[in-house]
């Protein structure tokens, strides 16, 4: 390591900062020296973030959005008027030519009123006379067993008096 003398420090002060003026010939490519970890000695910068950002999610295109790109670029007759379309939406011609493909199957068409999400039950038109109907079964089923008691009940008193 070189050894910096009071008489250097001094006259380094006055100019540039000592670890500066040591890795002057070691600096990166952002201007930041090696030896600071990213911070300038007078704490005017901030050190970079060393954290690896996160993978970007595959990006997901609306049936309209796609509806809308391909009538723009049928629109598009001078050369390079659909380079510009593609760059400026950030788009391949690949894209163009898989969302033709879809639009020519139907599948666009198809996609374009999906709603997410869980699905509502049809009601059934028959479901309230289906309903009603049960309930009137079981209120004859009731009269059905009390009638079945009372004949039982005859039927018991008739043979305990004897009676044909």
């Amino acid at each position: 390591m070189n050894k910096i003398t009071k008489k250097q420090t001094t006259k380094a002060c006055q100019s540039v900062s000592p670890v500066v003026e040591l890795t002057k010939g070691a600096s990166r490519a952002t201007g930041v020296g090696s030896t600071t970890g990213g911070r300038s000695i007078n704490n005017n910068f901030l050190p970079p973030d060393s954290e690896v950002t996160e993978k970007k999610p595959r990006r997901k295109f609306t049936a309209k959005y796609k509806i809308r790109i391909l009538k723009e670029a049928d629109i598009c007759t001078e050369p390079g008027q659909l380079g510009a379309l593609l760059r400026r939406e950030g788009l391949y011609s690949s894209n163009l030519a898989t969302w033709r493909q879809q639009k020519t199957q139907g599948i666009l068409n198809a996609m374009s009123s999906k709603k997410r999400g869980r699905k509502a039950k049809k009601q059934n038109p028959l479901a309230a006379e289906v309903a009603c109907l049960q309930q009137e079964k079981r209120k004859l089923q009731n009269k059905l067993k009390q009638a079945e008691l009372i004949i039982e009940a005859q039927k018991k008193i008739s043979e305990i008096l004897r009676i044909a």
